[in-house]
């Protein structure tokens, strides 16, 4: 008797919905985002250059041409990073959702010690301005306005540097998110090549090596171990400090157990000269040095914020959070493994 063949399962024709949900519309939606917020932040640079000009209408109030340097070049630094982001979320690239997650967590951290900072400090400081201008006899707007400003400002802060980046860490941390982005550009990037969080931490790296070039060409003003270097000692000081952080975030990226090692050992110098330096040295004695007036000293020295120190160990405070940060970092470092004794023979030989 012939066994009855069994019809092969009819193929289904119905295509098969993803694991994941899709969410490429939120990838436009924020990549669009960022890059309206990267349009605000170009805006800046002809309005902080705008803000100077203006600022020398005002008795003593002239904005030095190196604060107004590392300003306009932040801004623009930050309109670049942002409209590059935003294009590549729209267009669902992997670089661009890793980029924006690992700069988020940042942007969040930094925001939130900034929005503290202001908190603490701009009540202060805004006494201070009420006293200088009842001393040159010029009008004094009433407490409850400069209250009003204050409470506006922090407010506004608190949005952009805390509540922004709460959402772009949200949106692009999600599984669905990462999945998209997987199988809408297949292709592996290099932001695929090293975990998330060392990532972030070669991203650190890479804004502080951006930062000292910018500093040490504008304003070359090294703590140093109790002493402020200025001139070119203190750009040299920036320069080498600036390749140092390059290739840092350069080994961290490429998992170098030797790049951990010197930035662990490295850290905790560079947090030492800092605090001995602000501890020891007169701030306002090395502006004198770099060529500053009798008059921008006499209102920098004016204002609490820079007499107390407060944003230099604001300064100091988030290198020992990102040394905390290395230290967790040790479990994606592996040494590599010690060659074996026993060495196999050759197959002819075996």
């Amino acid at each position: 008797m012939q066994a009855a063949t069994v019809p092969p399962a009819p193929v289904s024709t119905v295509p098969q919905t993803p694991a994941y949900r899709d969410r490429s519309t939120g990838l436009v939606l924020f990549g669009v985002g960022q890059i309206i917020l990267g349009l605000l932040a170009a805006l800046l640079v002809p309005l902080a250059a705008l803000g100077a000009f203006f600022s020398r209408l005002a008795p003593g109030g002239r904005v030095h041409p190196t604060q107004l340097i590392v300003g306009m070049a932040s801004y623009a630094i930050a309109a670049a990073v942002l409209i590059g982001l935003g294009i590549g979320s729209i267009r669902y690239r992997r670089w661009a959702r890793a980029l924006t997650l690992v700069i988020s967590w940042y942007w969040l951290i930094v925001g939130v010690l900034i929005t503290i900072l202001l908190t603490a400090v701009l009540p202060l400081t805004m006494r201070a301005v009420m006293r200088m201008q009842q001393n040159t006899a010029t009008e004094v707007p009433p407490a409850g306005v400069m209250a009003v400003i204050v409470t506006v400002i922090i407010v506004f802060a608190a949005f952009f540097l805390v509540v922004v980046p709460i959402a772009f860490v949200v949106f692009y941390g999600r599984e669905d998110v990462a999945e998209t982005c997987r199988h809408r550009d297949p292709v592996e990037r290099w932001t695929d090549r090293t975990p998330l969080p060392v990532l972030g931490a070669s991203v650190v790296f890479f804004i502080g090596a951006v930062y000292m070039l910018v500093v040490g060409v504008s304003t070359p003003l090294f703590p140093f171990f109790g002493r402020y270097l200025t001139g070119p000692a203190g750009a040299a000081a920036f320069l080498v400090l600036a390749a140092l952080d390059l290739y840092l975030a350069f080994a961290l990226f490429r998992l170098r157990m030797a790049g951990w090692w010197i930035a662990i050992f490295t850290l905790p110098v560079r947090v030492l000269s800092m605090a001995l330096t602000y501890a020891r040295a007169d701030l306002m004695q090395a502006y004198s040095k770099m060529g500053w007036s009798d008059a921008e000293i006499d209102r920098l020295n004016a204002n609490p914020v820079s007499r107390s120190h407060a944003i230099l160990w604001w300064s100091l405070l988030t290198m020992i959070i990102l040394l905390f940060y290395l230290l967790w970092l040790k479990r994606y470092f592996k040494a590599p493994a010690a060659p074996s004794q026993a060495q196999p023979l050759p197959a002819e030989l075996g």
